[in-house]
């Protein structure tokens, strides 16, 4: 018997996370990524240790992250955290997805939080993507956590699509966060 057809397209998805997270981002990607062709992972394994680029220009920075990490994906996943808000290398990453260049479109932008911290009050986004959220309005969209394949395709799809949907409302005004904030 044939299997009906998926309602989304699987797209190359960024994921950027506090490291702190690491077992369940990973417990996610396992979930989501390994044989249910919901989503291409990139992103996981490469550390951002120390001064990843030794430069206080933000156009280089986000240039510089760009080409070494988002490389050709089309959607980034922030996955929320207790910390997440106040890590220096993802506000970095959001911002070099959210930037247009002559030689890359800006990522569709996506929040999902992590259950760990689904039931906290105390739970916060990263600046940089609450700038993008604004209900069905804004760029971005914080989601919860998936239960199903299909959620997180449909989920990734939208963030892909709003790309050129919703693109005159993105905010990546906010100068670059020079330190990691607790």
């Amino acid at each position: 018997m044939a299997s009906p057809l998926k309602s989304y397209t699987r797209h190359k998805t960024f994921i950027s996370y506090h490291h702190a997270d690491e077992a369940e981002v990973k417990a996610f990607i396992d979930r989501f990524d390994h044989d249910h062709d919901v989503l291409i992972s990139r992103g996981i394994g490469a550390s951002m240790a120390g001064d990843v680029i030794n430069s206080t220009n933000a156009d280089y920075i986000k240039q510089r992250i760009r080409q070494l990490y988002l490389r050709d994906s089309s959607v980034t996943l922030v996955m929320v955290g207790a910390e997440t808000w106040g890590r220096r290398f993802v506000d970095w990453e959001v911002a070099a997805s959210l930037r247009n260049t002559a030689t890359s479109n800006r990522n569709g932008l996506l929040a999902i939080t992590l259950p760990s911290v689904a039931n906290e009050s105390s739970r916060q986004l990263p600046a940089r993507v609450d700038d993008n959220v604004d209900g069905t309005n804004g760029y971005a969209r914080w989601m919860k956590y998936p239960t199903t394949t299909l959620d997180l395709g449909q989920m990734i799809d939208a963030a892909y699509t709003r790309r050129t949907t919703h693109a005159v409302v993105v905010d990546n005004s906010r100068p670059l966060r020079q330190r990691n904030a607790s």
